[in-house]
């Protein structure tokens, strides 16, 4: 492994009050962004808010971001697009506007007919997304993070102790509310894409997180009659090289997607960078402080074995 560090002896664990302040501050305004977002009062998208989706057929394949420049052109706004390109097929989904509703369609079929008359646009089928799925999408969003942090800790515990377990479940949670605030706070788009993106943060974080408590374990082992606030800070350092190798390969492959990979994967890839980020900083400033905070500072640590 390329070493970026050699020999560090930061001590970590000593500035963690000033990272639980900060940390607490970032949760508080993501469950703050929760609770708006269940009751609807946020930037929510088409899958979340309901609306209308249409489904449009051409006799021959259409770029996406052409038509997405057209929509625009005609002042639509609050859409969303998805390609199915073996059938030469564009669903676009558009945010629900009483006043507007009922003519989308007609709008819809004016702007394509006007900019690709050569392709023949045909409406193939039009769908009404009420807000009645858009409330049980956001409860489904909602239970498979819940999962998914529960089977983080049920993991997490299984493979080294109850603690660790709560530790690395807490900073899921932590990353998780800390992007969904800043996307609430800067009025970014709350849809699937960024569900998605949560999850594979959380997954993120978890890989981040072992890295640094298999060395604690490891650790643990040679360092008996250590204090734990040592034993963290030594293992946390030894791994530092490494945990800023693999963040920076991640970082650097969301940055090309946030930069290149279009319209349609801007907001994952944007959710990506900060989630890369906050991951990170979480595996070190809440992860292990947790562990310490729910055993004693002074005591050795204890773990399974394997």
């Amino acid at each position: 492994m390329i070493e970026l560090v050699k020999n560090t002896k930061i001590d970590f664990m000593g500035k963690k009050k000033y990272a639980f302040i900060f940390s607490g501050i970032l949760s508080l305004l993501g469950i703050f962004a929760l609770v708006q977002i269940w009751m609807g009062h946020a930037n929510l998208g088409v899958d979340f808010a309901g609306g209308t989706a249409v489904q449009v057929k051409f006799s021959q394949s259409v770029n996406l971001h052409d038509v997405r420049l057209a929509l625009e052109d005609a002042g639509l706004k609050d859409f969303d697009l998805q390609d199915l390109p073996t059938e030469n097929k564009i669903l676009v989904r558009v945010k629900k506007q009483e006043e507007k509703l009922g003519g989308f369609t007609e709008t819809i079929t004016a702007i394509l007919n006007q900019k690709f008359a050569d392709k023949k646009p045909l409406i193939d089928q039009t769908i009404e997304i009420g807000p009645k799925v858009g409330s049980r999408l956001r409860q489904d969003a909602l239970w498979a993070v819940l999962m998914a942090t529960f089977g983080i800790l049920v993991y997490v515990a299984w493979r080294f102790q109850i603690r660790f377990g709560i530790g690395a479940t807490i900073a899921t949670f932590h990353d998780v509310l800390a992007v969904l605030a800043i996307f609430y706070l800067f009025n970014r788009e709350i849809n699937l894409i960024l569900v998605t993106a949560l999850l594979t943060i959380a997954g993120y974080s978890l890989t981040d997180t072992v890295v640094v408590f298999d060395r604690v374990r490891e650790n643990i082992k040679k360092y008996l009659k250590d204090p734990v606030n040592d034993v963290v800070n030594r293992s946390i350092n030894e791994v530092l090289s490494r945990t800023i190798v693999t963040s920076l390969t991640v970082f650097f492959s969301a940055l090309a997607l946030f930069l290149f990979g279009g319209e349609v994967l801007h907001d994952f890839a944007l959710a990506m960078l900060l989630g890369v980020v906050i991951g990170t900083y979480s595996s070190v400033f809440v992860a292990s402080p947790v562990v310490i905070i729910l055993g004693s500072s002074k005591r050795p640590l204890t773990t399974r074995k394997g």
